[in-house]
């Protein structure tokens, strides 16, 4: 009896090592954004149903355009007392809630909306849009839309969901100094 022993080159089982690898790499994605979907709309439905009240916090900072780059950039200014509002629309594109809150020495607000609304209707955060609205020193008061500060932020996701905690953030909105505004002209010249 003779023994036929099967040997295969070297370079034929690092590849094939490999493609295991990869395979193995790619179920592992695959299960990972399976994972982060479903942990998405977990939350997204544990905001629709648990708590009383949402939290939607943000900052309001001010960006000076005469500045360097570097400075432009990172050098931003948080604004105390500025006034940041939401608002809620139904499905019909009626308003059902309007709020606003002034900003702390950081710059940072916190609104706080009742999810039951007056008549009992359940609010949607789905709905909202969160604005700047007036700044507290006219030195820094146009508002841009870094941010979407000027047209509004709608609540997409919450950033935390716990118990009957849901907090949304926003932001953070910029305004900006009047040097910097840019020149509105009549019929796009």
């Amino acid at each position: 009896m003779s023994t036929i022993s099967k040997t295969s080159s070297p370079k034929k089982e690092s590849r094939e090592v490999a493609m295991a690898q990869r395979i193995t790499t790619l179920v592992l994605l695959i299960e990972i954004l399976f994972l982060l979907n479903y942990v998405s709309q977990i939350a997204k439905t544990a905001a629709a149903n648990d708590g009383d009240v949402i939290h939607v916090t943000g900052k309001v900072m001010c960006q000076d355009c005469t500045l360097n780059y570097d400075q432009w950039i990172n050098g931003s200014e948080p604004i105390k007392g500025a006034v940041v509002s939401i608002t809620c629309m139904d499905e019909r594109e009626r308003v059902r809630y309007y709020g606003s809150d002034k900003t702390d020495e950081r710059g940072q607000f916190d609104l706080i909306v009742d999810k039951v609304l007056y008549g009992g209707k359940n609010l949607k955060p789905n709905l909202c849009n969160v604005r700047l609205v007036s700044p507290a020193d006219q030195s820094c008061g146009i508002p841009t839309d870094f941010g979407n500060g000027q047209t509004g932020e709608k609540l997409v996701q919450p950033f935390m969901v716990f118990k009957n905690l849901v907090k949304f953030v926003v932001g953070p909105f910029y305004y900006t100094t009047p040097m910097c505004d840019t020149p509105k002209y009549e019929n796009n010249y």
